[in-house]
């Protein structure tokens, strides 16, 4: 049997974190270190691998109920190779050190399972809940592989440069740096025509570190709805922003 298909190969490597190609992560398993991955992305495995449901701890479970943020995952062990996707979403392989990794849940494919993670909240002048209130600090040392609609753009923030970029787009960014939510220019500027993106809503960075923005205002795409009717179209009604995020609303 011939066909161009035979190009597309395993990749030939001993390292830990590998991407098989853009959309694809290959991770390698010794037996010492399990990997934590998102529940059903194992597209294929070699070798005798086990795959359990992940425990939380109580502190993760009170978290997740009372924000709605949290990682639903499935934890890889044993000795082989596994190899790991979400929708054909971008993959990217990440470093956590002791600076650590602010990232939305919704991005997270594959972390080593060392690492921590407490969920976090952004700071909103107006109280008002969107993409991005809540968040996931990752802390520890490892690797983190996230996922982004599209090729993303790494924005670097120093003290004289800071950066402001949609919630909806914001994947992850330093730890370390000072975050705001706040409206993009006044409140009468939340009612454009924007379908349930949350155009009207910005993330400001401040300080020295990395922030990750995606080519995109939606979430993944098993998320992107968007609601059918004018009010809907304009970000209103039950179908629209607001009334996506009725019931998340959190005030300092």
């Amino acid at each position: 049997m011939q066909s161009p298909l035979f190009a597309f190969t395993e990749a030939q490597t001993q390292d830990r974190y590998v991407l098989q190609n853009s959309q694809l992560l290959r991770v390698a398993l010794q037996g010492h270190e399990d990997v934590l991955a998102r529940k059903g992305a194992m597209v294929a495995y070699q070798g005798l691998l086990e795959f359990d449901g992940n425990y939380q701890t109580p502190g993760q479970h009170r978290a997740r109920a009372y924000s709605g943020e949290g990682l639903d995952l499935m934890r890889v062990s044993g000795q082989g190779t596994v190899y790991l996707a979400n929708l054909a979403q971008y993959v990217h392989v990440v470093d956590v050190d002791h600076d650590g990794l602010t990232v939305d849940s919704s991005y997270v494919l594959a972390l080593d399972s060392g690492l921590h993670w407490d969920v976090v909240s952004v700071d909103s002048q107006y109280g008002i809940s969107g993409t991005g209130k809540y968040q996931l600090n990752i802390s520890g040392r490892g690797k983190v592989a996230l996922m982004t609609s599209g090729q993303p753009l790494m924005l670097q923030v120093t003290p004289d440069k800071y950066v402001n970029a949609d919630a909806d787009a914001v994947v992850a960014w330093s730890a370390s740096l000072r975050v705001q939510m706040q409206a993009q220019t006044h409140s009468s500027g939340v009612w454009r025509r924007r379908g349930n993106t949350g155009e009207g809503w910005e993330l400001s960075f401040l300080g020295q570190g990395y922030a990750l923005v995606q080519p995109s205002e939606l979430l993944p795409p098993q998320n992107a709805v968007i609601g059918s009717g004018m009010a809907a179209q304009y970000g209103m009604g039950q179908q629209g922003a607001r009334g996506h995020n009725q019931g998340n609303i959190f005030t300092n």
